[in-house]
């Protein structure tokens, strides 16, 4: 049989098993299994394709079991300092002689391959991926074989995982201060990995600092607490004993003091905003725990910890276990941004413990949670009214994420397509609120009871593994097919339309009981500013507001924004002073009056703009406003990016900049 004809037999071959993946008929892992299974049969090259197309790993023929970092945080040269020791084992049969991790921007010292000197290179590097790092072994492992290997190595100022503070940056101004963000694909510029959700490892951190340290770990009892009083370097020992993907891996290391938020739960942060933390989240944090597991099972981590970070920190929150790591934003000193904690949480069990096995279905991850996070508050609040009126902000969070995008884009869609770009493009509300959405009508088309018993089965299913989105309905249509009645509703589902087409999800029928007010009183705006000179009986007045929650006036806010009709500028000035919007701590509502403001073309807003984008570092708020000011003044734009641009993480940093380069375009 010629080779080309093999070619076209294994082609075909290949192409008929992932169909019948998708259509849920089988699992990921038996359509991979019967593919290598065929392909061996017929003579010719293993097929080997990794899910992740993110990662240059061979993490197909590896499989990372635990990572030790032994790493000195060395703030005068901003940088990172030590080894990492990975214990990998070998899941083909005497095939691969090479073991090749992900690295970007690392440089390497050495590396030993069983206890002695191993030759190594880097490959050409390969953006956004970086450059893969191959160690080539004197034999070919077989199966199951285990191999350690060790590195030594330092990041570089090109590092994008850290960012370094100076103490001026910082809020008492006396430390600096180092924190990680490694999702999605950034934990191989602190240390060659397997860096792909993919792969789930144990952790131990043998971190070294002047100041306090924390990582998403338990720490050891006798980790020092406080500052050393010469500067000299502690040593500082963390574990994660539940096997976790690389992006989790997280550190922090600054002026941190801690207190109590719970039976299980701490708070951490600047000594100069720990009372103010503390009382922000000491009410409600246990509360959400034990909302989870009712609605999952027991949490796995041990303890719930927050760190909040300095205000440069790019994200609402990160998940990193027993550590969360959280936006200053949410201590807004009203306990309505708290909301972003049990979101955090919840990731506990759905990213966490159960992870989508590439960026393509990050859905999964971010969908799921979005779930979990709305039960819990509908739980703790003690009515489903406000999941439905957190789904109503979400929803015009999803409806800006594909108006910026275009409703026709690729990142539009539950399942996309990242093979040779960069997730981090990719990211927005979409998979968070779209993924809701699917879960949502899902659990709307069966019943929540029904729901409900699927929720521990799934997250026990998949507890300590990876799985796409085909994974996902094969186990929720394998769990009802016992269930005739549950199992015909399900059939109504077009997965390849709730898939692959890009856009906006059908629309819920929302409970909008918790809303209704917000409407009434922006209906009341658009149409005074229809006719601002005609007859109206209707006078702005702080009264309007009275008694609402943030929250409330974040739907109000959102709802002008996505009227027809752009309010006046001498309308927006008055809506910001009547109100009291322009200053409010709470930068939920500031920054969506803020935008409204901008499009009014009030040019008196900008100082406010310009103040808050040098103080606040996190997207949600960041890159809005930078839009809008770009649109009122693209030179002030460039000039206030120019100035705070060291401020910003280096995610968020690219990202502004990659913002500001199309609008000029524009």
């Amino acid at each position: 049989m010629s080779k080309n004809k093999i070619r076209h037999i294994l082609s075909s071959t290949v192409t008929f098993l992932t169909t019948y993946r998708r259509l849920g008929r089988l699992s990921t892992q038996e359509s991979r299994g019967l593919s290598i299974l065929f392909t061996r049969n017929m003579a010719t090259t293993t097929i080997n394709s990794p899910r992740d197309p993110n990662t240059l790993s061979n993490y197909n023929n590896w499989r990372t079991l635990h990572t030790s970092t032994t790493l000195d945080i060395l703030f005068d040269q901003q940088k990172l300092k030590g080894t990492v020791a990975h214990d990998l084992q070998a899941i083909t049969d005497g095939e691969s002689d090479e073991i090749i991790l992900d690295s970007s921007h690392v440089l390497i010292h050495s590396i030993m391959a069983e206890g002695k000197a191993a030759k190594w290179e880097t490959a050409k590097r390969l953006e956004p991926y970086g450059s893969a790092l191959k160690i080539k072994l004197d034999r070919k492992p077989k199966l199951n074989e285990k191999i350690g290997i060790q590195i030594e190595l330092e990041t570089t100022e090109s590092c994008t995982a850290l960012q370094w503070l100076t103490p001026a940056q910082t809020s008492n101004k006396k430390h600096p201060y180092m924190f990680s963000q490694c999702q999605a694909i950034h934990a191989r510029s602190i240390f060659p990995c397997q860096d792909t959700p993919d792969v789930k490892a144990t952790f131990d951190f043998n971190l070294k600092s002047p100041l306090p340290v924390i990582a998403s770990g338990l720490g050891a009892k006798e980790n020092p607490t406080s500052p050393s009083a010469d500067g000299s370097h502690q040593l500082y020992q963390f574990h994660q004993r539940v096997p976790i993907p690389a992006y989790l891996y997280a550190i922090a290391s600054g002026d941190i003091s801690t207190a109590s938020i719970g039976p299980r739960s701490t708070v951490a942060t600047g000594p100069d905003e720990l009372k103010d933390c503390t009382w922000e989240l000491e009410e409600s944090t246990e509360k959400f725990l034990k909302a989870g597991e009712s609605l999952v099972y027991p949490y796995a981590w041990g303890e719930y910890n927050v760190l909040v970070l300095p205000p440069s920190f790019p994200y609402g929150g990160m998940e990193n276990p027993v550590y969360t790591f959280a936006t200053p934003t949410i201590i807004s000193g009203d306990r309505e941004n708290v909301d972003v904690i049990a979101h955090e949480l919840s990731h506990s069990w759905s990213g966490n413990l159960v992870s989508n096995a590439s960026w393509e279905h990050f859905w999964l991850n971010e969908g799921w949670t979005t779930y979990l996070e709305r039960r819990i508050q509908s739980i703790v609040h003690g009515s489903d009214q406000w999941r439905d009126f957190s789904a109503i902000i979400g929803w015009q969070a999803l409806t800006d994420s594909i108006k910026n995008f275009g409703e026709e884009h690729e990142f539009t869609k539950l399942v996309i397509d990242l093979k040779g770009k960069d997730p981090d493009d990719a990211f927005s509300s979409i998979p968070y609120e779209k993924g809701f959405n699917f879960l949502y009508y899902i659990e709307k088309l069966i019943g929540q009871q029904e729901f409900d018993k699927f929720i521990p089965h799934y997250f026990e299913t998949w507890r300590g593994k990876s799985l796409d989105s085909y994974d996902f309905k094969t186990t929720l249509l394998d769990f009802f097919k016992p269930d005739g009645k549950v199992s015909a509703k399900l059939a109504e589902i077009d997965w390849d339309t709730w898939f692959y087409k890009p856009g906006f999800p059908p629309k819920p029928d929302f409970d909008t009981t918790l809303v209704d007010v917000a409407y009434r009183l922006a209906e009341k705006w658009e149409g005074f500013t229809r006719n601002p000179d005609g007859p109206s009986d209707f006078k702005p007045s702080k009264l309007d507001i009275e008694g609402w929650t943030a929250n409330q006036v974040v739907v109000f806010l959102e709802k002008v924004m996505a009227s027809k009709t752009t309010l006046p500028m001498r309308h927006a000035n008055h809506m910001g002073d009547v109100y009291k919007l322009k200053d409010t701590r709470n930068v939920e509502v500031s920054a969506r009056y803020y935008q409204i403001a901008m499009a009014s073309r009030d040019q008196s807003i900008k100082e406010f703009v310009v103040k808050m984008l040098g103080q606040v570092g996190r997207m949600k708020f960041v890159r809005p406003l930078y839009r809008g000011l770009m649109k009122l003044d693209y030179e002030r734009a460039v000039e206030t990016f120019e100035k705070n641009k060291d401020f910003y993480h280096p995610i968020c940093r690219g990202m502004v900049a990659k913002d500001l380069m199309g609008s000029k375009k524009e």
